[in-house]
């Protein structure tokens, strides 16, 4: 399990949020409250930008997401400091789901993972879009992943086509000193193809090109794309679960 320092995690925690373009986003006494009404839990969620955060400001966070008609949600790490903070949440009636693994590694080795066939945009196009609303992906969470992902500041945009189709996509932000992966999906019919591994080397050449010199990434636990993160090079740094 990779370490990082409590420099590190803030660092990637705003550019976890920053990458998905929530409409607004307020800093309340150590959380960053990411406030959206559409479907990626982490543009509508809460996190502690500390490992050692306490429940002091969690009426206010709660008061933040109520003033705007929306729901309270929370992105909390299992790390040792902030279990008190998980266990006022869990009394306050929140319930848990959707565990998730925080993983990072080096640019470098992402770049070794494979050839990079990939077409690498400034900006995302129709067909890089299509992708997320093909068969075997809901169509309204799709569509909302297209609109966040393509509002992200410093983004690339990978695709990976054969035949004139564009098969394979992803993306690569930039910012806080990370490279953040985000938004792979291949066609049902083209899994298991190697276009996946195609699009990392191609987000770990870029992220070299630019001198930055770590990625990460998050994946839920249940995802059998941790095995190939893992020949990648990445590395669990934490879990996290979200309460709702």
């Amino acid at each position: 399990m990779t370490s990082l320092s409590p420099a590190d995690i803030e660092s990637l925690e705003r550019a976890t949020v920053a990458a998905v373009a929530p409409p607004e986003v307020l800093e309340i006494d150590g959380w960053l409250v990411a406030l959206d009404d559409g479907t990626i839990s982490r543009a509508k969620s809460a996190v502690p930008l500390r490992h050692d955060l306490d429940a002091s400001a969690l009426s206010q966070v709660e008061a933040a997401y109520r003033d705007r008609g929306l729901p309270p949600a929370f992105r909390i790490a299992e790390a040792q400091g902030l279990k008190p903070l998980t266990a006022e949440i869990l009394r306050r009636g929140y319930h848990s789901a959707q565990t998730t693994v925080v993983m990072t590694a080096p640019a470098e080795s992402v770049a070794a993972l494979a050839a990079p066939f990939a077409d690498l945009l400034d900006r995302p196009d129709e067909a890089w879009g299509r992708v997320f609303l093909g068969e075997g992906f809901d169509p309204a969470d799709g569509a909302h992943r297209v609109k966040r992902l393509s509002a992200a500041p410093d983004a690339l945009y990978g695709a990976a086509r054969e035949g004139g189709q564009t098969v394979a996509v992803g993306v690569v932000t930039f910012g806080f000193g990370w490279a953040g992966i985000h938004g792979m999906r291949t066609s049902i019919d083209r899994r298991g193809a190697g276009l996946a591994s195609r699009l990392l080397a191609l987000f770990g050449a870029a992220a070299m090109a630019r001198q930055v010199d770590r990625i990460f990434l998050q994946v839920e636990e249940s995802n059998p794309a941790q095995n190939l993160y893992r020949r990648a090079g990445f590395e669990e740094a934490w879990r996290y679960r979200y309460w709702r």
